[in-house]
């Protein structure tokens, strides 16, 4: 039986490459300066907005539980990092077929 040898990725904005899930990581931790974050005036909901650094589509997380709790942000910001990056790579496979 012959494994799938797991695909190689390069950060989208550094030299940096390795399995998806060490782009991940890396993403989140040397790169939540290319995310923004926007509060909705409406519902005060607060959304973390990546923006593909290829073609230039953006995309939104929002985070409800910030809304209700302030701390949340700064308590779970790694883990949010990690999902909004996730849109990023997903994005990568997906429109312009990184990774494979």
């Amino acid at each position: 039986m012959r494994l799938k040898k797991e695909a190689m990725f390069t950060c989208p904005y550094c030299e940096f490459s390795g399995k998806r899930s060490e782009v991940h990581n890396h993403l989140a931790e040397n790169h939540g300066d290319t995310l923004g974050v926007r509060v909705d005036e409406f519902t005060k909901h607060t959304f973390y907005v990546i923006t593909c650094p290829v073609c230039g589509a953006s995309y939104e997380q929002v985070t409800k539980k910030a809304r209700r709790d302030p701390s949340f942000v700064s308590e779970y910001e790694y883990e949010i990092r990690l999902v909004v990056f996730d849109l990023l790579l997903y994005h990568l496979q997906g429109e312009h077929q990184l990774g494979e």
